[in-house]
């Protein structure tokens, strides 16, 4: 009988999602050797969160009726991520990860996109292995950055949901126009909106002269990716060129601000291959908590490259 074919993998069902976060932080808290594994990543919320929003799609592998690990692909336009994948600590080394990455990949490649990614355990062969095993080649580190809470903010950050519903979807346009200027395709549409829809952030704006030159989606409080301690940024991008420091600074600036409303310490990741953008947030105070290693299939570059000044990290 090949490996893994004792188990059944299809869409994740809305009530298995309790099962589904409770072996996310089961598998990577023991992965890491916590004390107590279900306390890996505080009150932050992954995969309820995720499986909200339009543009997510979750498979689910059962032995039997048991759910015994879930996988969620998210689509960003032209770019899809993988993340998080876990499976039951009981049920490792049986071929679990690889029914459901089977599934996961056919998704990116009925959705057209133009390439995919990854974050694993740099340090880890055998996690390198099982995605090389799927067309996913490492590339550069992704380092994962922190900054302790402000005690006020500087200034008012300009936010996406004080705009009126006309400015808003004009402004929504003009985000989705500025990442496919910083590769084909990109479209962070859905990531917009579910945050507002659901209440799980707001989207900080860099707008100078009627021109987005920024915006960072900032998730934060209950039942958010961010959780009641921190303010994630999930992705961030500033438009680039000569002036690429500075508009990426005061997207920075309105990022903190936001997050010192909140009184929440902040956390957003760059891969090292955007070296202005590392760079800039280092000298901010930012400091590095995480290193992992970002694949891609096919084996390009993408935009991870030093003209890029993006935020993200694909956990």
């Amino acid at each position: 009988m090949p490996k893994g074919s004792e188990f059944q993998v299809g869409l994740l069902k809305r009530s298995e999602i309790a099962e589904a976060n409770r072996i996310f932080r089961l598998a990577f808290g023991t992965h890491l050797g916590m004390p107590d594994p279900m306390q890996f990543m505080g009150d932050r919320e992954l995969v309820q969160s995720r499986m909200r929003a339009k543009n997510v799609r979750a498979f689910a592998a059962r032995h039997g009726e048991r759910l015994v690990g879930s996988c969620l692909a998210t689509r960003w336009g032209s770019f899809g991520f993988i993340g998080p994948l876990t499976v039951l600590p009981e049920y490792w080394n049986r071929g679990v990860a690889q029914r459901l990455l089977e599934k996961t990949v056919a998704q990116f490649d009925n959705w057209g996109v133009r390439q995919s990614g990854l974050l694993t355990f740099a340090n880890s062969p055998k996690h390198v292995g099982l995605y090389q095993s799927f067309g996913y080649w490492p590339r550069s580190l992704t380092a994962i950055m922190t900054r302790a809470a402000e005690l006020k903010p500087a200034f008012e950050p300009d936010l996406l949901s004080r705009l009126d519903r006309s400015a808003r979807e004009a402004t929504i346009r003009a985000a989705a126009s500025l990442t496919s200027g910083i590769s084909k395709g990109l479209d962070l549409t859905e990531e917009i909106r579910s945050a507002l829809v659901h209440r799980t952030g707001d989207v900080v704006l860099d707008r100078r002269r009627g021109i987005l030159n920024g915006f960072a989606i900032c998730l934060t409080g209950a039942g958010s990716e961010g959780g009641t301690k921190t303010c994630y940024v999930k992705f961030g991008a500033a438009r680039g060129g000569r002036a690429g420091a500075q508009d990426f600074g005061r997207l920075l600036d309105g990022c903190e601000a936001y997050a010192a409303i909140h009184k929440r310490a902040i956390e957003a990741g760059t891969n090292l291959a955007r070296e202005g953008a590392f760079r800039v947030m280092k000298e901010r105070g930012y400091r590095v908590t995480t290193l992992s290693i970002a694949m891609l299939r096919p084996n390009q570059e993408g935009f991870n490259r030093p003209d890029c000044w993006v935020i993200d990290d694909w956990r």
